[in-house]
């Protein structure tokens, strides 16, 4: 089966930045399309950024664009979402997901890892 492990969350000022990484084991993981989502208290769980082979190949959601850049390294077998410039809006549980092709929808799902962005 497959796992995805998020990590990287915390706590931070508006303005600043932080780096979530997702480790991903039991699959291939160059095969897989990999999403970002994230979950405030009481509101339903949207998109945020996707990859799906390289950084060639990303979607945003419109509100991160310029601010937020995902990444993976398939030699690691790990995806990254580089927040910068962060605000409070920010502030949720994310998730990482994983997808064995390109379209549909996401089939493996982490357990999500906090991120505050006070003001």
């Amino acid at each position: 089966q497959v796992q995805l492990v998020e990590s990287g969350g915390g706590l931070v000022q508006a303005g600043g930045s932080l780096r979530l990484s997702c480790g991903v084991s039991g699959g291939t993981f160059s095969r897989y399309a990999m999403g970002w989502f994230r979950q405030a208290p009481g509101k339903e769980r949207e998109f945020v950024a996707s990859i799906i082979w390289s950084s060639r190949n990303t979607y945003y959601k419109d509100s991160v664009k310029g601010r937020f850049t995902i990444s993976r390294d398939n030699a690691k077998n790990t995806m990254y979402l580089q927040m910068d410039s962060l605000k409070p809006e920010d502030t949720a549980v994310y998730y990482c997901a994983a997808k064995r092709t390109s379209i549909g929808k996401y089939d493996f799902w982490g357990q999500g890892t906090q991120v505050t962005v006070s003001s």
